[in-house]
């Protein structure tokens, strides 16, 4: 359970045994790009670009006659656009009381003789919640984040995730309610196969419901006595060899196709104090009254780089 303000003793009890989250911890993606300290681009700018691209003219057989020839052809030139991203802010805060944190010792629930608070400093813990926390959405907000960006002070910038990148592409193919099959998957490479996508390291990232449809879908348990059942993990495709992520954020009526090669966090540094810290706030009374602050994006190349499946059945 959350407590919204203060921590003191009687909100914050203590409890001997195993500390477990109830909720996944799992941020896949973001481990897979070195989580929230490690590599990555830096952005003075909360507005960066992703690239500057432009689009060849398509290549034909020419007709052109000779009485054609005497004059020079209509004049056409390429124009560039830019891809783009915002950073957005990610703003928690602690409160605990001194003395909550003075009192370890003191024990709710089954409290047996020699019993050790599974706690032992409060502060820290806290701090560390909130940190996986921040992991967390940003994690959410890099698969499934819609765009927004920030006009003036209370406006909030709010990232694109790789889902919305590849609709805005039309690298998204409507399953119009029909259960994920081998003939979606094939139509979705084609379509990224024609809006030129890289194929260099490619993982489907799916909830359970399709990750189980998957392995309907592709698996074969050879007849065994002792061992029955199938976990696809990779699938031999046309383009390559594709991973397959079991992610807890995603949708479950949503298949995502992204290039892990494309991927990067993006982080904005707060100057004199990096990215992603904790500081203490001024004094009001008896309490650690601290926050965490970050700022951060992800960027993901471009748009046709990736793909989905939506509106998938969910049963």
């Amino acid at each position: 359970m959350s407590v919204s303000g203060q921590g003191t003793i009687w909100n914050l009890p203590g409890y001997t045994g195993e500390l477990l989250s109830v909720a996944s911890e799992k941020t896949p993606l973001l481990t897979m790009m070195g989580g929230l300290s490690n590599g990555g681009k830096l952005t003075n700018n909360f507005e960066f670009p992703l690239n500057a691209n432009f689009t060849p003219e398509s290549a034909s057989q020419p007709a052109i006659t000779e009485t054609d020839s005497l004059k020079a052809p209509t004049a056409v030139e390429t124009a560039i656009a830019q891809e783009k991203n915002v950073t957005q802010i990610f703003h928690e805060a602690i409160n605990v009381s001194y003395a909550a944190q003075s009192n370890a010792g003191r024990l709710s629930g089954i409290n047996s003789a020699g019993a050790v608070n599974s706690v032992t400093d409060q502060v820290a813990f806290q701090i560390q919640r909130k940190l996986v926390l921040m992991a967390k959405k940003f994690e959410y907000c890099l698969l499934r984040g819609s765009y927004q960006i920030a006009t003036d002070a209370d406006t909030a910038n709010k990232m694109r995730g790789v889902n919305e990148a590849a609709s805005d592409a039309s690298n998204t193919v409507d399953a119009d309610g029909a259960a994920l099959d081998k003939a979606l998957i094939d139509a979705l490479l084609l379509l990224m196969d024609g809006n030129n996508a890289d194929f260099m390291n490619m993982f489907f990232v799916v909830n359970l419901v399709q990750k189980q449809k998957l392995s309907k879908v592709f698996g074969y348990a050879p007849t065994d006595r002792n061992v029955g059942g199938v976990n696809i993990k990779q699938l031999e495709t046309d383009i390559g060899n594709i991973g397959v992520l079991l992610h807890p954020m995603q949708s479950t009526s949503v298949v995502t196709l992204l290039d892990m090669a494309h991927l990067a966090p993006v982080w904005q540094p707060t100057p004199g104090k990096g990215n992603f810290f904790y500081e203490a706030l001024a004094k009001t009374g008896a309490s650690e009254n601290g926050q965490l602050f970050g700022q951060a994006s992800v960027s993901y190349g471009a748009g046709r780089f990736h793909g989905t499946i939506t509106d998938l059945a969910t049963s």
